[in-house]
């Protein structure tokens, strides 16, 4: 994982993580308010989640493992069906979650996915959720276009300083308008 962020939605501190250039968004952040991890897997026992996850990763994936899917995707609903963050993404190959152990450990969706979680958690929570995401967003665009800004103003004055000592450095300061003529000529010849 490369750089990591944190929004805080209704009072929770929510942790954002990009991989391969994608958000990928703490669940086990997001449902610290409503009862802990075993949310999570109450999600994944829903046969809607199980649909939704499925085609998410069939859009996105191409090495998803669509027969597994569809074995799970039948046992899903029934009251004996359980289902983990990592036995999901073992069994299918599946890239729209990230569960992580140890001490920086939790489960993490793409944000598409995490939105989708955050409408099952509260229709409330999903809408402040995109909000503060959203507001991420504009902040780091903001910054890369500082960025851009700064990087452009910096070309210009190089070439503003390159193009000055070429004519103090190359051209003497005394030449006739027969020579300044021959000058330019010969450098555009080249």
């Amino acid at each position: 994982m490369n750089k990591t962020q944190k929004i805080i939605v209704k009072n929770t501190k929510i942790t954002i993580v990009s991989r391969n250039e994608e958000d990928y968004i703490s669940l086990t952040d997001m449902v610290k308010s409503f009862g802990g991890s075993s949310v999570i897997e109450n999600w994944l026992r829903n046969k809607d989640t199980i649909d939704f996850l499925g085609i998410w990763e069939q859009l996105y994936n191409p090495d998803f493992n669509s027969l597994e899917f569809e074995g799970i995707k039948n046992e899903a609903g029934y009251n004996r069906f359980s289902l983990s963050a990592k036995k999901w993404i073992e069994t299918t190959n599946a890239i729209g979650l990230i569960a992580k152990t140890g001490r920086y450990g939790g489960t993490y969706a793409q944000k598409d996915i995490a939105f989708e979680f955050g409408s099952w958690l509260s229709a409330e929570f999903k809408l402040y959720l995109i909000k503060e995401f959203q507001r991420l967003k504009d902040e780091e665009n903001r910054a890369k276009f500082l960025e851009w800004d700064l990087q452009r103003t910096l070309s210009k004055i190089n070439y503003r300083i390159h193009t000055d000592a070429i004519k103090e450095t190359l051209i003497p300061p005394e030449l006739t308008i027969k020579q300044k003529n021959n000058v330019y000529a010969d450098e555009a010849d080249m």
